[in-house]
């Protein structure tokens, strides 16, 4: 049998910390008029003369936020850069410029790191983004990735969380729970393969699933269409934490309540078939899930039409006023409060 040689992986110390920092940003150039001075100084340099400046900051923790034992570094580099630019987008802004602050433990060699700016480039390729500076340090163990991303808007194009109006209808982009049934289907593999590690993972055909986990894609196009056919949400919020946190911070931010009705909710056919195999409701799974990076964003009534006829987002619900409460219609007509069972920033409910 034919020895398949092994690379030789470079370790950090080889490098060092600046050596490790020219490595990594030495081949990318800004292109954003914005960005005056990138990576290469005591701080980055950037100027905005007319618009209002957005930052939102990620920070991703190696066993809280994702296993290396199905998470691609590459992959985990394009994510930890896209939820950052989702928040920009659920401002109705856009993403210019990112820094980006890694901890790595002594596990970790240089090519590994190499992987995870080499995802994190092909987003900012894609979306149009500068990464101007950022940090590198060890770590006592694991993998921290913490992104900061500066974004732009014109001061009466920004959308908020707390613009909503009573009467507003309820709208929410593609479609809810694919990721959340994408880590079950890993998580599910994880096990069986630690339980036999000759086993294979049963993988095939759920390609879109794993896609909407472990490389999602923020909706830049909904806000180029927003712009092209002059519509402004009154609110708007991107799903990170499941449907019904998102739900919730419109409405808390509003000072109103909502009605959302369950089947008006766009759940993928393959989401809803899988999500009955691990015995999980599929509304659960769009409710509570999580990390499927949609917007959810509120319009006036007289709006309607312009939006329908775009064919880019689904009315799920409407806004009431406060007393009524925050519910969820159920396909029988029965009503429940809708309450936020998914990842609320520092445990899991």
């Amino acid at each position: 049998m034919t020895m398949i040689p092994q690379k030789k992986l470079t370790p950090v110390s080889a490098l060092g910390e600046f050596g490790l920092i020219d490595r990594l940003t030495s081949q990318h150039k800004t292109s954003n008029v914005s960005s005056l001075k990138g990576v290469g100084d005591d701080a980055a340099v950037l100027h905005y003369p007319h618009n209002k400046i957005l930052v939102a900051t990620d920070l991703l923790v190696e066993n809280v936020h994702f296993n290396l034992v199905y998470s691609p570094l590459k992959h985990l580099g394009y994510k930890s850069a896209i939820v950052n630019f989702s928040d920009i987008y659920a401002m109705n802004g856009h993403p210019k410029q990112i820094t980006v602050g890694l901890a790595v433990s002594a596990k970790y060699s240089v090519e590994a790191i190499d992987e995870i700016y080499e995802g994190i480039y092909l987003a900012c390729s894609r979306y149009g983004v500068d990464l101007v500076g950022g940090d590198t340090t060890s770590s006592a163990g694991g993998l921290f990735i913490s992104v900061t991303v500066i974004g732009e808007a014109q001061d009466d194009k920004i959308v908020y969380r707390q613009g909503a109006s009573e009467g507003d209808l309820l709208f929410v982009t593609g479609d809810l729970g694919a990721a959340y049934i994408g880590l079950l289907l890993l998580e599910r593999e994880k096990a069986v393969y630690q339980k036999d590690p000759q086993m294979q993972p049963d993988l095939e055909g759920f390609d879109y699933l794993l896609e909407r986990q472990l490389k999602p894609e923020a909706r830049s196009d909904i806000i180029q269409l927003f712009k092209e056919h002059d519509i402004l949400p009154t609110a708007m919020i991107d799903i990170s934490d499941g449907l019904a946190s998102e739900v919730l911070h419109i409405c808390k931010n509003s000072c109103l309540g909502c009605q959302v009705y369950e089947d008006k909710i766009p759940i993928d056919s393959l989401t809803a078939s899988m999500a009955e195999e691990f015995k999980i409701l599929p509304a659960v799974a769009a409710m509570n899930g999580g990390e499927d990076y949609e917007l959810l964003f509120t319009l006036k009534p007289s709006a309607y039409e312009k939006i329908k006829n775009l064919n880019i987002a689904t009315p799920i619900g409407h806004m009431t006023d406060k007393k009524s409460g925050v519910q969820l219609v159920g396909k029988s007509g029965g009503v429940v409060p809708i309450i936020a069972q998914g990842w609320d920033g520092l445990k899991e409910e």
